[in-house]
């Protein structure tokens, strides 16, 4: 018969991926709700902490949601349920389902990081960190984004299908590019603007990334191709990656991705 396994357990080994000092001061990484000491009956991971997903889970038989995405940034002053945020933690902490998230420290990581799996997914080749952390240790890459090749240059309309092929997405908000090839990518889930200069200063063609902002398209200024696919659609394959990541390292409980798209944002 296996051992139990606790949720302080699977925060451990999720922490062995992603440490919790590496999550920016703004974030709220970590065990959000629910009792480090309760035993794993399954887990269900999700980019987004919403009702639909508690439910699912429920329906599913898991205690444990781990998502990308924290559902409290700030402190909440009440418990009423007038608010999404509340009735997420409300239904879990009813439902004895635990909330774990991985965010930016998840972002923060090479292996088996966020914007890993995306240029896993591009077919980048010779990957490094975008922006490394100052004073990390090359063995422990540490540090937001991914730069890497494409095995063949791409025109803009090859690339810009590649793109939509691979990531899973039908909008791709682009700025202008001339008839160049595109082979070296910089890419960054969700909301990357930030580190443009850094995919400037490595000479990349192209910045794959999401939440750009109309004059922030402007700073491209010709020598980079930026393409906005999305924050959601960034970042979805995070979902499979901590599936993964967890079936593999646990035998003894099951582990689903949710089914639910959480993406608020609807194309017409």
């Amino acid at each position: 018969m296996s051992t139990p396994v606790t949720v302080a357990q699977l925060a451990a080994f999720l922490e062995t991926i992603a440490p919790l000092d590496l999550q920016e001061s703004y974030d709220n990484a970590g065990l959000l709700t629910g009792d480090p000491a309760m035993q794993v009956t399954g887990v269900l991971t999700a980019l987004d902490m919403l009702e639909p997903v508690i439910d699912e889970a429920i329906a599913k038989g898991c205690n444990v949601v781990v998502a990308h995405h924290p559902i409290i940034f700030k402190g909440l002053k009440r418990l009423t349920g007038e608010h999404y945020v509340e009735r997420v933690v409300i239904k879990a902490i009813r439902a004895g389902i635990a909330l774990y998230a991985i965010h930016t420290n998840l972002d923060s990581v090479l292996t088996h990081g966020v914007s890993e799996r995306i240029a896993h997914r591009l077919g980048l080749q010779e990957l490094t960190i975008l922006d490394p952390k100052p004073g990390t240790d090359a063995q422990r890459p540490i540090g937001l984004g991914v730069l890497g090749n494409l095995p063949n240059g791409l025109s803009l309309a090859a690339f810009l299908q590649h793109v939509k092929d691979t990531m899973a997405c039908t909008v791709v908000r682009h700025t202008h590019w001339d008839d160049r090839l595109i082979q070296k990518v910089a890419v960054c889930g969700g909301s990357g603007s930030f580190l443009l200069p850094r995919a400037l200063a490595a000479e990349a063609d192209a910045f794959v990334t999401a939440d750009y902002k109309y004059h922030e398209f402007f700073e491209a200024d010709g020598r980079i191709l930026i393409a906005d696919i999305g924050h959601y659609e960034s970042e979805q394959f995070t979902i499979k990656l901590l599936e993964e990541l967890i079936r593999n390292k646990f035998s003894n409980f099951a582990s689903h991705s949710t089914t639910v798209i959480t993406n608020p944002v609807k194309y017409s």
